[in-house]
């Protein structure tokens, strides 16, 4: 079968601890399969906001908990950080939270809606060697594909720590008509991905943007 995107990930099943894999028989229960799907689950919340490629889940859950009248959206293709959230969602009681396990370009660009508030990008996989660039997921087509989903004034937070991918991103951000977040606030709770980043010697490069 031909697929529609270049895969921006490789998606590979990994290590499933025993409390993943429990947590990920209540899979069915959490997944969206469209924006409609969104749509339907807002009409119990003031704002929505996605979380794309959400790692351990770590972030979305704390943002989830801190805010329980906005829905999130968490997209990711690896079971492990699925079974992580999951276990999450089930241990801590939260409830405003739903899932997207495919490519999440599949969603942004069926039947489009203005669904989003925010959408948050940590750490994406930066594919380091020249002759992979083509397969990041942050370019010119997934801005004006992300901007359809997003609603007026809504804003687009992305992070990473590859130098030669903050220049791809901020190319493609000076070629849309996204507009540029004044007084960013440095974020200081840092992923596995950013920390070991750091670790490295590598610096977090932060975009925040809004659709105007």
């Amino acid at each position: 079968m031909q697929l529609k995107y270049l895969p921006s990930f490789v998606k590979r099943r990994g290590r499933i601890t025993k409390r993943q894999s429990k947590a990920l028989e209540q899979l069915d229960n959490f997944l969206v399969t469209d924006v409609d799907d969104i749509s339907e689950a807002l009409k119990n919340y003031s704002s929505c906001h996605l979380e794309i490629g959400f790692g351990n889940a770590k972030h979305l859950c704390k943002e989830a908990k801190l805010n329980k009248d906005t829905l999130y959206i968490g997209s990711e293709v690896y079971l492990s950080g699925i079974g992580s959230l999951l276990a999450g969602i089930i241990e801590e009681g939260i409830q405003n939270i739903r899932i997207y396990d495919q490519d999440i370009r599949l969603l942004l660009d069926n039947k489009p809606k203005e669904v989003f508030d925010k959408v948050v990008i940590i750490c994406p996989d930066p594919w380091p060697k020249e002759k992979h660039h083509k397969r990041r997921l942050i370019n010119d087509e997934f801005l004006s594909i992300v901007k359809r989903t997003m609603k007026n004034d809504s804003e687009i937070y992305i992070s990473t720590d590859w130098e030669n991918y903050a220049e791809s991103i901020c190319d493609s951000f000076d070629r849309s008509d996204f507009v540029i977040k004044e007084n960013l606030k440095k974020r200081n709770d840092f992923s596995k991905f950013e920390e070991r980043g750091i670790k490295e010697g590598r610096r977090i490069y932060e975009f925040n943007y809004i659709k105007k």
